[in-house]
């Protein structure tokens, strides 16, 4: 047991002692997400570097508290990625807080999300205990998929300390149309284009002005085998007149999209209004709403400012087809704000929270709260 591994255990172990709460923290990037972080702070930044990469096999392994931009570095000397595209917001963010709170870029309806691409961990459990589960290679996942289980649990359940991730090759070509068009003609428009044999593999579609119906622009990112990407193209711009982006002027707006750096997402230019995510199917309308919207993942991801007192009406329009609302960030990082920001837990699932919560962490020390007001 490495020296860094026991200065995390120890402290696991008094506090269990003790019964004295713990946050679990990295880097901080995504201490806004969830409800705040309550607790006696256990830093896993003291618990990094990559134990293993195999660039033929297409899985590297690395400790909780690595910065996600050392891992991307080490991937990209080597002609790979995390297709997935992990938000790095402020330039910071660690592997396993990357795994904890469980968000993906852009091509996530193209790629998949962070849990399809995480094949093992290890983590400490609210008994001190250190386990192990899942593996390198796809052959280990069985039994129960404690792996995914863990993707997005906001640490609620343990501290991982290591996990193991399938990467991907960079595809050999990348090219971006953008088009003006209304939010209901631009979902139309990307759900034909879903149902045909194109290299799709992200959109975002935004507006400047709040009013229903109002003209934005769409973006749509092609990426794959040159000769695929090439004869997309084309094609493409018959079905909706438009024009290709230089890629390097793309490919930074792509990562302002990923990062939430897109002036979109400037919270000064929203007074006193929250930054919601909408999770719908691909396949709901536009949402008739009074607010700027911003359309990722080919229309299953929406993001709305709007004040607290929309949640509601977002809520209804949500669970209308069914979708679900989370609140994703307060309008200014001191406001008290609702206290379930995720949707509100109905029994079973409720119940299957609470006994998953007692087996891995019965002295409620981990992030307490920070999912589940009653976790």
């Amino acid at each position: 047991m490495t020296d860094t591994l026991q200065a995390l255990i120890d402290p696991i172990r008094a506090a269990a002692a003790s019964k004295t709460p713990l946050r679990i923290r990295g880097q901080g990037s995504k201490d806004f997400y969830g409800q705040p972080p309550k607790g006696e702070l256990l830093d896993t930044t003291v618990h990094s570097g990559i134990v293993n990469y195999e660039p033929t096999e297409l899985v590297i392994t690395a400790r909780a508290g690595t910065p996600l931009a050392e891992l991307e570095a080490a991937l990209a000397e080597h002609g790979q990625c995390l297709a997935f595209e992990p938000p790095r917001f402020d330039g910071r963010g660690t592997v396993g807080g990357m795994v904890a709170a469980g968000l993906s870029g852009p091509a996530r309806a193209s790629v998949g999300g962070v849990r399809d691409y995480v094949m093992g961990v290890q983590l400490i459990n609210g008994r001190a205990e250190h386990l192990s589960f899942g593996g390198q290679v796809m052959k280990n996942v069985a039994g129960y998929d404690v792996t995914r289980l863990l993707v997005g649990s906001l640490g609620v359940l343990g501290v991982l300390t290591e996990v193991s991730l399938k990467v991907l090759p960079v595809m050999p070509l990348e090219a971006t149309l953008v088009f003006e068009i209304d939010q209901a003609h631009a979902l139309d428009q990307l759900h034909a284009w879903g149902a045909q044999p194109l290299p799709l593999n992200a959109s975002c579609w935004a507006q400047e002005d709040a009013a229903p119906g109002e003209v934005g622009k769409l973006y749509v990112r092609l990426r794959g085998a040159a000769a695929a990407v090439n004869a997309a193209i084309p094609r493409m711009l018959q079905d909706l007149p438009g024009e290709v982006m230089e890629n390097a002027q793309a490919g930074p707006d792509w990562a302002a999209c990923r990062d939430q750096t897109l002036p979109f997402f400037t919270a000064a230019d929203h007074p006193g209004e929250a930054l919601w995510r909408l999770s719908v199917p691909q396949t709901a309308p536009a949402l008739n709403l009074p607010w700027p919207q911003l359309v990722e993942w080919h229309g299953g991801l929406r993001w709305v400012w709007a004040p607290a007192s929309a949640l509601p009406k977002l809520r209804d329009l949500t669970q209308a087809v069914d979708g679900f609302t989370t609140l994703f960030r307060l309008a200014s990082p001191g406001d008290a704000g609702a206290t379930n920001r995720f949707e509100p837990l109905e029994s079973p699932h409720k119940q299957i929270h609470a006994r998953l919560k007692a087996e891995f962490d019965p002295a409620h020390l981990f992030n307490p709260g920070r999912l589940v007001p009653s976790l």
